[in-house]
């Protein structure tokens, strides 16, 4: 039985996002940062475009998951890194342009997305580790809150199936939008509980 944490119009499930989203309703946008299994290729795996294989491994980013079956349980879907995975081609990609980037770093992130308008970009700083809340690759709040704003208008549900540290959460409790986080790791979920928790605070001290 997965843990469910419901904080303001955000509903949390801590388990697999491959048992659980198929039981939640379809939403309005699937908004996501799947694992690119950039771990097993570092680690010496191979990426099959559908899976990334390495014996023995278990990290959160060891395996490419099937991207399909998640981004159809939304009628758009937001999809970062999404050049890593076997997806149709997309007139609206999003590019996000690290202000910060050291030489170490990518200068910037591509997103698919079914949005039919034209590829957009995004500049903005890209967190270092004290600004990140204990998540490798959390994404700036700034950058997921744009991504709403490019959604269709009556966009009122979102899904991230891959919740992370719960940026995604944070930006739907901003704008007013219900969402459904799932995340595997605990201490991954845990951390995306208060801030999500924290967010609906700051609107309830300035309400």
């Amino acid at each position: 039985m997965s843990k469910i944490v419901t904080i303001g119009n955000a509903t949390l499930y801590h388990g697999d996002c491959r048992e659980i989203l198929p039981s939640l309703p379809k939403v309005d946008l699937v908004l996501t940062d799947p694992p690119y299994g950039i771990g097993s290729l570092m680690k010496g795996g191979t990426n099959t475009g559908h899976w990334c294989t390495l014996s023995g491994g278990n990290d959160w980013d060891m395996e490419l998951p099937d991207i399909a079956p998640i981004i159809a349980h939304g009628i758009h879907a937001v999809v970062w890194g999404g050049n890593y995975f076997p997806l149709p081609p997309a007139r609206c990609v999003l590019a996000w342009r690290k202000l910060n980037a050291v030489p170490t770093q990518a200068d910037f992130e591509l997103a698919w997305t079914s949005f039919d308008k034209p590829a957009k970009m995004f500049s903005h700083v890209s967190g270092g580790a004290m600004q990140r809340d204990g998540h490798p690759t959390q994404k700036p709040v700034p950058l997921i809150e744009w991504c709403l704003n490019l959604a269709p208008k009556n966009t009122s549900t979102v899904a991230d199936p891959f919740m992370g540290s719960g940026t995604t959460g944070v930006a739907c409790a901003n704008m007013g939008k219900s969402f459904y986080g799932i995340e595997r790791e605990r201490k991954y979920f845990d951390i995306a509980c208060e801030r999500i928790e924290r967010a609906y605070a700051q609107q309830r001290l300035f309400a």
